[in-house]
């Protein structure tokens, strides 16, 4: 049973909409997880773009499973990028520097691709896109 953590237009985190088992982990050490997640993923950066890769959207799903594996879906912001070999193992790094995570695998996907509407109003204001 994993419990997904899928993120909304403005990048929220929400559960998951479809239906499934509940997850072996109390919701509130769920919720901890979840948030110590997050806050891990916005210390990477795209070194060429100065906000993190949470408010920038490319994050797609964060999954959790009930032995506390992580798999991560994400995109970057073009398929050339200079760090696409690179921006994974830095995210697969910072995921794992989260306690109680186990195995944490990172899949980089371009379908759908990133798109400026996937950004966060944080990320907008910090890159004058309003």
């Amino acid at each position: 049973m994993t419990e997904d953590v899928k993120l909304d237009e403005q990048e929220n985190a929400a559960p998951a909409t479809e239906e499934r088992t509940p997850s072996a982990i109390p919701q509130d050490e769920l919720d901890r997880l979840t948030d110590d997640l997050i806050g891990a993923l916005k210390t990477v950066y795209d070194p060429e773009i100065p906000v993190d890769i949470y408010e920038l959207g490319l994050i797609y799903k964060i999954d959790v499973s009930d032995d506390r594996d992580v798999l991560i879906d994400m995109t970057l912001t073009a398929p050339g990028c200079p760090v696409a070999g690179e921006m994974p193992g830095w995210v697969e790094d910072a995921v794992r520097s989260v306690e109680g995570v186990g195995d944490v695998q990172v899949n980089l996907l371009f379908d759908p691709p990133w798109d400026p509407t996937r950004m966060s109003d944080e990320a907008r204001v910090a890159l004058n896109m309003y």
